[in-house]
């Protein structure tokens, strides 16, 4: 992923975007630091975060995990949630 600075995307700019339409994601920095991400639209935020290697996609369709019967857990959430903070 290619780095520009404001000045670059200001000057650039027509350059830039077509790169990103193509399928190209980029970062604009503003004094030094990251202020902005452009990245394609061509899926929704979570396909960003996959072609950026933020997330990972599924392992398994849709209708697998519809499959599953929910079952009621024999722990409130209340005491889970207070498991999973731990102790301080």
């Amino acid at each position: 992923m290619e780095t520009v600075s404001h000045r670059e995307m200001r000057n650039r700019s027509g350059e830039i975007l077509r790169r990103v339409e193509a399928g190209e994601s980029v970062r604009v920095t503003n004094n030094g630091r990251v202020a902005a991400l452009i990245v394609p639209p061509a899926g929704g935020v979570l396909d960003g975060m996959i072609a950026r290697g933020e997330a990972r996609g599924p392992i398994a369709d849709k209708e697998a995990l519809l499959a599953i019967d929910p079952v009621a857990s024999p722990t409130p959430s209340d005491q889970l949630v207070d498991d999973a903070r731990g102790r301080w």
